[in-house]
């Protein structure tokens, strides 16, 4: 349980987003306090009942949150949280998810139509004041999206509002998801895991929508990469581990596909001596495919519902993780 309204303190650990000077608008008379690194969640863990975290977590402080009942991640992912640990020291645990989906769908999609229509390249001539003549080769010019077909690998909230998107500019649409049978929703045709071999070399376009887990974790290899045609192109909007950074980096190389569009990568920040920095068929957005004006409060409205919730004594959290 949580100690009453007036006698409980939320922690906010993030090191951008502004979370305690969104809450404190709301008027809620909860006491409350940020920290913007590791060091400082480190040092003040122990005055926390209630924490709100993603990127800045670490299990390690697990021994040392002696107060803290509940976690409200920040992000929809949920990988970095030892789930047994949680539970063994009481803690619960709820996940963003669903809070980003209508802004991931819509930048997956702004990728999708950057790489189509060259958009990269003509910012790069318009910072070296180069006017573009027109092109002879049909292979070399912009792209139209309606006849394309893409493959969204993870049809879950984002991968279904990303779906309906495509659909809106004729686009043939494949999906995977874990349970085939729960939905296809605007997707054409939906398969499970063990049909993206399949699907995956008949995509125009792959976006990758999946969460992390054990078995997404590499889904994107050396060998489904030599799935994909030549001229297709790899979107991740997902998590980075979701794809062999190697074998990607390869196959890119190489002309193996057409190029990539990727909103996460192994490490990030990307390492300054990374080669995707520089090849001409990649273009990178550093992690911010969910980040909004409205996303503090959409992660907001979660905190005090799951809140509520405990406060009435009920077992069950909204995107309940442990």
């Amino acid at each position: 349980m949580l100690p009453p309204k007036d006698l409980i303190t939320v922690c906010f650990a993030h090191v951008a987003y502004q979370m305690k000077q969104q809450f404190e608008a709301r008027r809620t008379g909860i006491a409350c306090f940020e920290v913007r690194t590791k060091a400082e969640l480190a040092a003040r863990i122990g005055e926390a009942d209630v924490l709100s975290v993603s990127g800045l977590w670490d299990n390690a402080l697990i021994p040392d949150a002696r107060r803290l009942r509940f976690i409200q991640s920040i992000s929809a992912g949920t990988d970095q949280y030892d789930r047994a640990a949680l539970a063994g020291a009481g803690i619960r645990l709820a996940s963003a998810a669903g809070v980003n989906a209508r802004a991931v769908a819509e930048h997956a999609m702004a990728l999708i139509l950057a790489l189509a229509r060259r958009l990269p390249e003509a910012r790069d001539n318009q910072a070296q004041r180069v006017w573009r003549g027109m092109i002879a080769e049909i292979g070399a010019r912009e792209d139209e999206l309606g006849g394309k077909t893409l493959l969204i690998v993870g049809l879950g909230r984002i991968g279904g509002r990303l779906a309906q998107l495509a659909k809106a500019f004729d686009m043939r649409v494949l999906a995977t998801r874990r349970d085939p049978g729960a939905g296809a929703g605007a997707a054409d045709r939906v398969g499970g895991t063990g049909d993206l071999a399949d699907l995956i070399a008949q995509a125009d376009y792959v976006a990758l929508t999946c969460p992390l887990t054990a078995e997404t974790t590499g889904l994107i290899s050396k060998a489904t990469l030599s799935r994909m045609k030549p001229d297709a192109f790899l979107v991740n909007v997902a998590r980075g581990r979701v794809v062999d950074e190697v074998a990607l980096i390869a196959a890119l190389a190489k002309g193996r596909i057409a190029g990539a569009a990727l909103d996460c990568t192994v490490e990030e920040p990307l390492p300054d001596t990374s080669p995707l920095w520089t090849m001409p068929n990649v273009l990178i957005t550093p992690h911010t495919a969910g980040e909004t004006r409205r996303y503090e409060d959409n992660v907001l409205d979660l905190l005090m519902e799951n809140m509520e919730r405990l406060w009435g004594g009920e077992t069950v959290l909204r995107n309940q993780v442990v």
